[in-house]
């Protein structure tokens, strides 16, 4: 079968004989993708996927003719043969089954059997993007397997794959090329307050906050076999964690040098793999099973309702609701500097908004702004960017008049993501 070319002005017609001859015309089956329920199954190990199946069916929508025969009636839907698409052939079976032996199938066996259902056809369920893509969702997290972010990946998303990151951008990216579905970051403690570098990263990127999830912490003094507390000259762990036990680890006794490196875990990873008898780690127990630690002090957190709030991040943002508690992370700027914070503020307070956080963080772009004045000389203002959190949905009118009535007063708005409240409660940390 050969493919219509289109018109082109550079053909040339040639004289052919005046005889005319009747052209039986040919006549082709038509097609139709049937998707199935069931998992599929490709002999090259593509199309294992919903992705591939709606790739696979936007072929098909395009005059999409089958170049080879039919496979024979008594084995339908076999991969045995090659299929041709568009004049490419591959060995990926697609499934086409013929209208006419859709309905010929059907009436052949009336007698014996009730008819099949025909196959069912895509909605627009099918057609967007589901979160699990038909296999085990990949959730991105910064450090290593023992980290506190492994353990809300896994509150958030259970049975998920996780996938350790060792930075918070190298998370963001994971999502934005597709090696990761979601990433869970953390954002603030309510010991050491925000963590400044994601907040950063969350206006640097275009990922949206599709979700939150509140872990209690648990921090233990973990250091190699043997090994006791006063032997120990220096403690390591992240800087948050270290903050989080300072006064514990005085009131210990412990006459140690506090150094910071990236994570927890990597921390007790660190310890174990250079045999560091006289390092101890700050991490939780599932890092001291990991890596071979013991446990010298346990609950060792200054304040027992230490709790750290992750976000979830994805590609695309889900859809707000107002069946369920929802919470809205915008970004802000105005030109004016701060003058305009009260009027932002009262958008909300005039429509009963509760603020669950606000949080400044200097504008990059424009960190200093000067003020010319003839008899004063020139003043110098810094540019602050507002990150606030407050709790409604955007499905909400009150939330959508807010923001309209506060995009009058900024320069810059940009909404963050509109998601689920974590409402699971939690219980201070123990060491149980």
């Amino acid at each position: 079968m050969q493919a219509l070319l289109p018109p082109s002005n550079n053909l040339k017609i040639s004289h052919v004989p005046t005889r005319l001859t009747r052209v039986v015309p040919t006549r082709f089956a038509v097609v139709k993708c049937a998707y199935r329920s069931d998992a599929v199954h490709f002999h090259n190990g593509i199309g294992s996927s919903r992705a591939d199946w709606q790739s696979s069916c936007a072929i098909l929508a395009s005059n999409v003719v089958s170049q080879q025969p039919q496979p024979p009636p008594d084995k339908p839907g076999t991969a045995d043969h090659v299929a041709s698409v568009n004049g490419h052939k591959t060995n990926v079976d697609l499934d086409l089954v013929p209208i006419e032996k859709l309905s010929s199938s059907s009436s052949a066996d009336d007698k014996s059997c009730s008819p099949p259902p025909p196959p069912r056809a895509l909605t627009i369920t099918d057609l967007s993007p589901a979160p699990m893509h038909g296999s085990q969702l990949r959730v991105a997290y910064q450090g290593v397997p023992g980290a506190y972010s492994e353990a809300a990946a896994g509150k958030a998303y259970p049975k998920c794959e996780a996938i350790p990151c060792d930075q918070f951008e190298v998370a963001f990216q994971a999502v934005e090329l597709w090696i990761a579905d979601r990433a869970v970051l953390p954002v603030e403690n309510s010991l050491g307050g925000s963590i400044h570098r994601n907040y950063d990263l969350l206006l640097r990127h275009r990922l949206h906050i599709v979700g939150e999830v509140q872990l209690p912490v648990h921090h233990c003094l973990l250091a190699l076999p043997g090994v006791r507390k006063e032997y120990l000259n220096r403690v390591i762990s992240h800087p948050q964690a270290l903050a989080q036990c300072e006064l514990t680890l005085t009131k210990l006794g412990l006459n140690v040098a506090r150094e910071a490196v990236d994570d927890t875990a990597g921390a007790a990873e660190f310890v174990a793999a250079n045999n560091l008898r006289d390092t101890g780690a700050i991490a939780s127990a599932r890092a001291a099973d990991l890596y071979g630690l013991e446990i010298l002090e346990t609950g060792i957190q200054d304040d027992s309702s230490n709790v750290t709030r992750f976000v979830m991040l994805a590609r695309e943002p889900i859809i707000p609701r107002t069946d369920r508690p929802f919470k809205t992370s915008i970004v802000f700027a105005h030109d004016k500097g701060t003058s305009v914070l009260f009027k932002v503020l009262s958008a909300f307070a005039f429509r009963n908004i509760s603020l669950t956080k606000i949080e400044s963080r200097p504008h990059r772009n424009r960190p200093i702004r000067l003020v010319s004045d003839s008899n004063e000389g020139t003043a110098k203002h810094f540019e602050y960017l507002f990150y606030v959190d407050f709790e409604a949905s955007m499905a909400e009118v009150r939330a959508q008049n807010a923001l309209a009535e506060v995009q009058e007063f900024t320069s810059f708005l940009r909404v963050l993501g509109s998601y689920p409240m974590d409402m699971t409660p939690w219980s201070p940390s123990r060491g149980d």
